[in-house]
């Protein structure tokens, strides 16, 4: 089914992330085997788009939601390229496929006066954990990194004196991006407090650490985030997306460009990046009722 020489593609050549390969890897599982059992074909000149049309219909009937099934699709669309690309096919059966429409959910975010209570008035601790779970929170919201970039931070990665961090985002691209003075103050207190009181057990340099002084797993930071966030917002998802989320919002309320918000969060396009401008719309309503004598 040329699927084990697609993983490698984008493995090695287009070099994306674990978790994308990973997700890319078990629907292709499931599509295989969906047509394996249903229609007896192992071969992929076989497969046309009324098969792969009975599969979307299969999926939705499963309960499985139009995202999802959007994005098994995308799966689909990046592997027939590939087919077509080393022209082990000549036809791509998707181009006759219309995807399923999807509601437009627009992102979840914590407002100003609940960061400001989380950072002002929540107790951290002056202790190793609770001066590293404050920062885990600060490194979200002041930079908008993605959880697998904060993990895999080194300490070379920061740059104290000149206020920035060098990020690897997916598919490997280095992106620079600025803190502020008080990341920078905390940053400082954690490297102080940790290289006093943790022994470094990995052969990297990670940046972030345990107690054990290990490299800091997503699970862990998942958690830590969610536990502070819960003491502040009633939110239904307190996850560090939620931390980017609102970064994103916040730097667009006051006035930051939509292009520069897009390379610091690290998008391929700028349409990515356009979910939040529903936020800055809401202001200006908010502002235009508030200005407006007959509003």
């Amino acid at each position: 089914m040329y699927s084990e020489r697609f993983i490698q593609y984008i493995t090695f050549e287009k070099r994306y992330s674990p978790n994308t390969i990973i997700a890319y890897q078990k629907d292709l599982y499931q599509f295989f085997d969906y047509i394996a059992s249903e229609y007896n074909i192992k071969n992929i000149h076989d497969i046309n788009h009324s098969i792969i049309r009975s599969w979307i219909v299969h999926l939705a009937n499963d309960s499985i939601s139009s995202r999802s099934i959007n994005r098994k699709l995308s799966t689909l669309k990046t592997f027939y390229k590939f087919l077509l690309k080393e022209n082990l096919i000549k036809q791509n059966p998707l181009t006759k496929i219309l995807p399923p429409k999807t509601k437009k959910r627009l992102p979840e975010f914590v407002n100003r006066e609940k960061m400001d209570l989380l950072f002002d008035q929540v107790e951290f601790g002056d202790n190793f954990r609770g001066i590293r779970d404050k920062l885990i929170i600060e490194i979200f919201y002041f930079t908008g990194i993605r959880l697998s970039e904060m993990t895999n931070l080194t300490d070379t990665d920061v740059d104290i004196k000149n206020l920035k961090v060098k990020v690897l985002g997916k598919r490997n691209k280095e992106r620079i991006i600025p803190f502020c003075n008080e990341l920078r103050d905390l940053i400082i207190q954690y490297k102080e407090v940790r290289n006093k009181e943790i022994e470094i057990t990995e052969p990297v340099d990670y940046f972030i650490v345990t107690e054990k002084g290990k490299k800091i797993y997503k699970k862990l930071v998942y958690r830590i985030v969610n536990s502070y966030l819960s003491k502040v917002s009633t939110l239904q998802k307190k996850s560090p997306h939620v931390l980017r989320h609102t970064f994103a919002t916040h730097m667009l309320n006051n006035g930051a460009d939509l292009n520069a918000i897009k390379e610091i969060l690290g998008h391929a396009n700028l349409a990515a990046t356009q979910i939040y401008t529903h936020n800055t719309i809401e202001k200006l309503k908010t502002i235009y009722k508030q200005a407006h004598p007959r509003a």
